[in-house]
């Protein structure tokens, strides 16, 4: 198997095209809407959410086989039939005309994977095991949610305002990636999970006042 590089990929507006209807098909729409791409399904057959998502006009879907015109212009495509030949063939389309593919239950044809994911808030925890065992990545996840709680939304929250203000405050790079080390030791967490704004805002201060 291929190393992959991970890297986290601004989907907003970008062609992404779903071959497929079925719940896989389902999923991976869902996944492309929340980060605001725009999706078009091609499918003989749809979910019924699939088939809600194009009655309210959240995705363009076309009810009928797969056509090449369909893949032309694709930034990612994901072929996600119950049919080896027709995804290998959206494999090979959206190749040639420079775009990436993920082809369901076939790790090995995929230009790219889809992680498991955690999300809390901007905070975006992915797992991967390259194709190997989505169960075990699904297992992970499930650990990272059960500790990972809506406190680190808040954490980052707190922790994005002061690197903000470090940013207009502080020329030098050393001495600003000090201050970020200072606030992973500082009450900072404590006081964002209890939703206490007072007390976020007056630690950022000091922090600030405490840098060299």
């Amino acid at each position: 198997m291929p190393t992959y590089y991970p890297m986290m990929v601004d989907l907003a507006g970008r062609r992404c095209l779903v071959v497929g209807g079925g719940r896989v098909a389902e999923r991976k729409v869902t996944l492309l809407l929340e980060c605001g791409a725009d999706v078009a399904v091609v499918s003989p057959v749809a979910t019924p959410k699939i088939a809600d998502l194009a009655e309210r006009s959240a995705i363009r879907f076309a009810r009928r086989p797969v056509q090449s015109a369909d893949l032309e212009g694709v930034f990612l495509a994901f072929a996600a039939t119950d049919d080896a030949q027709v995804n290998q063939a959206v494999a090979h389309e959206v190749r040639k005309a420079g775009g990436l593919v993920n082809v369901a239950d076939a790790p090995e044809a995929c230009d790219f994977h889809v992680p498991s994911v955690v999300r809390r808030g901007d905070l975006t925890i992915a797992i991967s095991t390259g194709g190997g065992s989505p169960a075990l990545a699904k297992r992970l996840r499930q650990r990272l949610e059960a500790t990972i709680g809506s406190e680190y939304e808040a954490f980052l929250a707190a922790l994005r305002e002061l690197r903000t203000r470090a940013q207009q405050l502080i020329a030098d790079p050393a001495e600003r990636q000090a201050l970020f080390r200072r606030a992973m030791d500082s009450d900072l967490f404590e006081h964002a999970a209890r939703g206490d704004t007072a007390a976020v805002a007056a630690c950022i201060s000091d922090l600030l006042r405490r840098t060299p």
